[in-house]
């Protein structure tokens, strides 16, 4: 096969695999993130603490982080054919793909998460912070670093199981080095494809690595921006104690 003859065709299939990753990826975040978080906080000394509410959810986490994604696609293949209407194409991958990584995105959260330090979340409490104003002043802020991070890894793994979806016809470069490189044994399709992927991976790492070092050097993992923050929400504390006075 000639590189005029690939070229139309990897074109496609990095398209196919970049909106795969790209709609699970954020599927995953948005789902992903609150669970992680209350996972967090219904644990032993947690904001909101609640043992049996903590085991349920993390026995299902647990549970849906260790099937291989494979069997997940054939298991999912129904609900998948309900939201999009065939089990066949990159919009249906989407579906496993999306599902196989919120709880594997939930489990960085909760260890993100975790990092924060106690004496910040008690600061706020003193304050008469609400457990939302924690979350969103304190507990996201702090681990927002981390937080990328995970989401970075997060979207490594999917670039793997999209290659995995493309077995079962979902598209993408899985697809093409299926089809071409172990079909039809075109060789050179193969690695030029084996080489994109690991192009992709080391950029998407790369970028994901120096958000997280800006991040860390600006003060996002240190405590400043959330204390500036506390500061900010102790004023009218301040201001009604020496009004009352």
């Amino acid at each position: 096969m000639t590189w005029s003859e690939m070229q139309p065709l990897l074109a496609q299939a990095c398209w196919d695999t970049l909106y795969m990753v790209g709609w699970s990826t954020l599927i995953a975040i948005v789902g992903g993130l609150p669970l992680g978080i209350l996972l967090v906080l219904t644990d032993r000394g947690g904001l909101l603490q609640n043992t049996v509410a903590n085991r349920v959810i993390g026995q299902i986490v647990n549970v849906a982080r260790s099937m291989p994604f494979i069997i997940l696609m054939v298991a999912l293949m129904g609900f998948t054919r309900m939201i999009t209407g065939t089990t066949i194409g990159r919009e249906a991958a989407i579906v496993p793909l999306a599902v196989g990584a919120i709880p594997f995105f939930a489990r960085l959260v909760e260890t993100a998460v975790h990092e924060v330090d106690g004496g910040l979340v008690e600061a706020v409490q003193s304050m008469g912070g609400s457990t939302w104003t924690i979350v969103r002043k304190v507990l996201v802020p702090e681990s927002l670093p981390s937080l990328i991070s995970s989401a970075t890894t997060t979207v490594v793994a999917l670039i793997g199981y999209s290659a995995m979806a493309g077995t079962v016809g979902a598209g993408g470069l899985g697809d093409i080095a299926i089809r071409y490189g172990y079909q039809r044994f075109e060789t050179g399709m193969m690695w030029i494809t084996v080489a994109i992927l690991a192009v992709v991976i080391s950029l998407i790492q790369f970028a994901g690595d120096y958000s997280a070092r800006r991040l860390r050097r600006r003060g996002g993992h240190s405590g400043a921006a959330p204390k500036l923050r506390l500061l900010k929400a102790g004023k009218p504390a301040k201001a009604e104690a020496d009004q009352a006075a």
